[in-house]
């Protein structure tokens, strides 16, 4: 495959590594002459019953999960210069970064010295942060997905593949494991229930407590006697190992392991914040890939190339100015049927991101004109939190549901098909957000419409199945391991009654409550 020439542009050079899915290249940018890397993917290697199915949410997914990547702007990530497919291969083209991945920099660096140790994590939450905002969950941070670049910052790799691969459910796997390292997966990901950002900072809590120690927390001779501890070992502080270490560091490592998602610090801003009186404020780098140079001289150029550079003639033209692209103007008089008729062509073309400004846009006039709650205004709405949805942008999306369905449940009650729609959107938004709380309150406050069939026969038992489903899920998710284990047994009795023993809902709901006996019992 060296030489293959992608999408007619980028050429393959060198194999990084590879999996069961895919591959990732060193390569060449004919166009702009410049080495990038290049994640290949092969859906058609899913395994399982509905193999072609799967591969085709694998594609679907992926589109979706590298727009939503590229918005996510942050010195910390790896660039995405570009996504397609060529032949059978998905194909994901990013910055190529240089540096040592923090497994290999740990090896060469043992022990660790732990204000190393506090300035990586610090690093880390800051890109967790941005990420988490998008909202993207990494489901995959590990030393391997981490680089230490020559001048000592962090560059987190590998943001929203892990997502591509897996689903809520995992059903993409067709095999009831979930997607992620058993050795940094945290205990609700292991039982395959919702994971949001609090299954990161409990990865973060694997990779900050592997850096102090040298070894991660949680090892064992398979996969699930390593899961099996994740779920009901308590971790050993770091401190027996290594007395010099502050006893504030080993506390908060504790906190990002605990078994609760709700016992984890809130947020990773939150652990920046406890790390921040840990992090050094003075002092000379020890030399290139020291991971405390932003903080001793942040913003400082390495190496000092500076003075090695040639001077710049004084005798150069200013480079003349590029002509400035005139932005549309904004779509306040526009007629809302031929706006609406522009956003099903672009949406149809895949240009998501158009069809939101423009929606975004129309929006505030159309109200201004119609009224916030007239028919034109409400559809306008409705096809601007789906847009949102379809975007993945689950935090813009939630507040224009829950309008929709006020106003709906206002007019025609609160058992309305409508409504109980945009409430179910509004649940799905919070669980994508992370909130699992809030998403379990939401789902089960709309279960009853749904299991009455005299309130919504047509979505009966699909969608009330659907919602059980992701109940049990996020009851994993916040660590109630039994009440979720029972919510799925007891909609796998429900659903082989329905449908028959050989469905996908019951074989799926089979696989993962064998997992999740695998894993308890080690």
């Amino acid at each position: 495959m060296n030489g293959r020439v992608i999408a007619g542009r980028y050429e393959l050079a060198t194999l990084l590594g590879q999996g069961g899915m895919g591959q990732v290249w060193t390569a060449y940018d004919q166009r702009l002459d410049r080495r990038v890397a290049v994640k290949l993917l092969r859906p058609d290697r899913v395994a399982g019953p509905s193999a072609g199915e799967a591969a085709d949410e694998v594609r679907r997914r992926f589109v979706r999960e590298c727009r939503v990547t590229a918005q996510v702007d942050h010195p910390g990530l790896v660039t995405v210069h570009d996504a397609g497919d060529d032949d059978d291969d998905l194909y994901l083209v990013m910055q190529y970064v240089e540096g040592a991945d923090l497994a290999d920099h740990l090896a060469e660096h043992d022990p660790y010295p732990w204000p190393w140790a506090v300035a990586v994590a610090a690093q880390l939450c800051a890109v967790l942060s941005a990420v988490h905002a998008v909202p993207i969950v990494h489901r995959d941070l590990k030393p391997r997905n981490v680089m230490v670049r020559p001048d000592g910052t962090v560059t987190v790799l590998d943001l929203g593949v892990a997502s591509v691969l897996d689903s809520d459910t995992t059903r993409l796997t067709h095999t009831g494991s979930p997607i992620g390292s058993p050795a940094y997966m945290a205990p609700e990901q292991a039982m395959g229930g919702a994971v949001g950002p609090y299954t990161d900072l409990y990865a973060l809590g694997v990779l900050l407590h592997e850096l102090l120690s040298g070894d991660v927390p949680f090892a064992g001779s398979t996969a699930l006697g390593v899961l099996h501890r994740h779920l009901y070992e308590p971790p050993v502080p770091v401190r027996g190992r290594r007395p010099e270490i502050p006893e504030a560091l080993e506390h908060l490592v504790l906190r990002l392991l605990a078994k609760d998602p709700q016992h984890r610090p809130a947020s990773a801003q939150e652990v920046y914040e406890a790390l921040r009186p840990l992090l050094p404020v003075h002092g000379s780098p020890a030399g290139p890939l020291d991971p405390t140079r932003p903080f001793l001289r942040p913003q400082a150029p390495w190496p000092d190339r500076a003075a090695a550079l040639p001077p710049m003639p004084s005798a150069a033209p200013a480079p003349a100015a590029l002509p400035r692209q005139q932005a549309p103007a904004p779509p306040a008089r526009r007629d809302v049927a031929k706006a609406v008729d522009e956003v099903k062509r672009l949406l149809g073309e895949g240009r998501i991101t158009q069809a939101v400004d423009i929606l975004g846009d129309l929006l505030p006039a159309a109200a201004a004109e119609h009224g916030e709650h007239s028919p034109v205004v409400r559809i306008l709405r409705k096809q601007y939190a789906a847009t949102l949805m379809d975007d993945g942008q689950y935090r813009r999306a939630l507040p224009e549901l829950r309008r929709l369905a006020d106003d709906r449940a206002t007019e025609s009650g609160p058992a309305d098909t409508q409504a109980l729609q945009f409430r179910y959107d509004a649940a799905l938004c919070l669980e994508q957000l992370g909130e699992a709380a809030a998403a379990l309150a939401e789902y089960r406050a709309v279960l009853p419409y749904y299991e009455n069939t005299y309130v919504a026969p047509a979505s009966v038992p699909g969608r009330a199945f659907d919602i059980r489903h992701r109940i049990g899920h996020l009851l994993l998710a916040v660590g109630d391991h039994a009440a979720g284990r029972a919510q799925l047994q007891a909609l796998l009795y429900d659903a082989e009654r329905t449908y028959g023993p050989h469905h996908p809902l019951p074989a799926e709901l089979r696989r993962q409550l064998s997992h999740q006996q695998h894993v308890r019992g080690g």
